[in-house]
């Protein structure tokens, strides 16, 4: 049993997100060292396990947890987003538009391009076809909702197809079937893209890097301030976001199943994969071209996630291979610092209004000849409101995404150390200067980008530029608060 003074870093499995004393819907599978569910290795905390299952460790009690909030800042209200107002003054025309539709699922919080494919009680399986139009931009051409064959597996599954229309019946179901296809692409943001590929897969190297290295280490101080906070922000997680019964289980359409099936999809995560421009290939979004930047051709030229981040990711490889080869002759950059800012603080800015990115559907499409068609044809707004998530889950869930997109009074962004004498060695300070210089400069062309009228998947029909992967290196105080800006050192939120 460890002590509260002890420091000791070593591994465990994912074995306390269950609560099987308070009864089997509260029971959870172990995460991690088996083929069935494999996941990244958690800190160890040495906590007793529970009287009903000794697979299982017992779990903190909740009050003796304050609810995070970044460090220092405690919220008095709720802000409105831009989404939000837009929505408001337009008497529900953002929900209806399919620009807003692949701004939300494309350019913004969905910068892998991808769909889940699994159902739950009220939830389709979903595929959008996307048609990349000349001027650059994409149009949904069809969405295809899924359900399992009544008489089982083996006769496929049973498919609905919906195409585009703005008016009448047709128009209500089209809005539907985009609010289904959102139901499964948050929750697949906040399973895989946010937790799954920022959150956990951090963990092991955090932990990893303070059992092996001295805090004189080189590599020990260049990796040091991208752990910050890391371990504790994923251990509060574990206690009241991700565990049996926590906010995520309660506000994602998976329920129970929310990890259970994050750890089915890390099955084929491979860690050489995961670094750009590797990532875009494998994604199928790029091809290599050495007469194009950072050796790759973009499939979708106007891509704002994959121009920004190519940018970012290639100041960071100089200024990682530049410092290590002050010490050793190698070349080597772990860094999830810019994919988390990507995926976590436009949450607010982009999904602040639920009906624009729902998370849940109560009921399915409904049929022609019942009732729930009928009141789909007479008052679409209603049925539209009776489908999505509940008035309950979308306070808890708005509640907790502005929390989480929003930057803390002290953050300490790409660029920048919170300990200036973390070396006096002038070779990596130089380069650390250069690294910083580069940041400015990306800044830069990121603010040109968005006045450029050639690229249109930067701005949406609020007019709100895309500024996820500005590195905030500048101005700190511009990309502090709930800024929709800014690039962390850490994922510590």
């Amino acid at each position: 049993m460890l002590k509260e003074w002890d420091r000791v870093y070593d591994y465990a499995y994912y074995n306390d997100l269950g609560m099987p004393n308070k009864g089997q819907d509260y029971a959870r599978p172990v995460l991690g060292g088996s083929q069935e569910y494999p996941y990244p290795r958690r800190v160890r905390t040495g906590r007793a396990p529970t009287k009903a299952d000794p697979k299982t460790e017992s779990r903190l009690p909740l009050l003796s947890l304050d609810i995070y909030v970044p460090r220092d800042e405690r919220f008095s209200h709720v802000k409105m987003s831009d989404f939000l107002a837009y929505a408001l003054k337009s008497t529900g025309q953002a929900i209806e538009n399919n620009r807003m539709f692949i701004l939300d699922h494309h350019d913004a919080l969905m910068p892998y391009l991808k769909r889940i494919n699994t159902t739950s009680t009220k939830t389709y399986a979903s595929r959008t076809l996307l048609l990349l139009q000349d001027n650059g931009t994409l149009k949904p051409l069809a969405i295809e909702l899924s359900l399992p064959h009544q008489q089982g597996d083996a006769h496929g599954a049973t498919n609905q197809v919906f195409t585009p229309a703005e008016l009448g019946i047709e128009g209500s179901v089209w809005q539907l079937a985009k609010a289904y296809a959102s139901v499964n692409d948050s929750g697949y943001h906040q399973l895989i893209s946010h937790w799954l590929n920022t959150h956990a897969i951090i963990e092991p190297f955090v932990i990893a890097t303070n059992r092996q290295l001295s805090i004189l280490h080189p590599i020990h101080k260049l990796l040091q301030p991208h752990f910050r906070d890391t371990l504790f922000i994923n251990a509060l997680a574990r206690q009241i976001l991700i565990n049996a019964g926590g906010v995520l289980e309660i506000t994602v359409f998976p329920g129970k199943y929310a990890m259970e099936m994050s750890s089915v999809l890390y099955k084929d995560w491979k860690f050489t994969e995961q670094a750009l421009p590797a990532d875009l290939l494998r994604r199928g979004v790029a091809v290599q071209d050495a007469s194009h930047p950072h050796g790759l051709k973009l499939l979708i030229e106007d891509y704002p996630f994959a121009v920004d981040v190519l940018e970012i990711w290639s100041a960071i490889e100089t200024w990682v291979s530049e410092y290590c080869s002050i010490y050793y002759p190698t070349n080597a950059s772990v860094q999830a610092s810019a994919l988390h800012a990507a995926v976590n603080f436009g949450q607010y800015p982009y999904a602040g209004y639920l009906p624009n990115r729902p998370t849940v559907s109560r009921r399915f499409m409904p049929e022609p000849g019942t009732p729930e068609y009928a009141e789909l044809e007479s008052n679409p707004y209603l049925a539209f409101l009776k489908t999505i998530t509940a008035q309950f889950q979308t306070l808890l869930g708005v509640s907790l995404i502005e929390i989480l997109s929003r930057h803390a009074s002290d953050e300490i962004y790409l660029g920048q150390r919170d300990t200036p004498e973390w070396t006096t060695d002038a070779q990596p300070l130089e380069a650390f200067d250069r690294f910083g210089k580069k940041l400015v400069e990306i800044e830069e062309r990121i603010l040109e980008r968005n006045e450029d009228k050639r690229w249109k998947n930067r701005f949406g029909p609020v007019k709100v530029p895309y500024t996820l992967l500005y590195p905030g290196k500048s101005d700190p105080v511009k990309a502090s608060g709930l800024s929709g800006m800014g690039i962390p050192n850490s994922v510590s939120i």
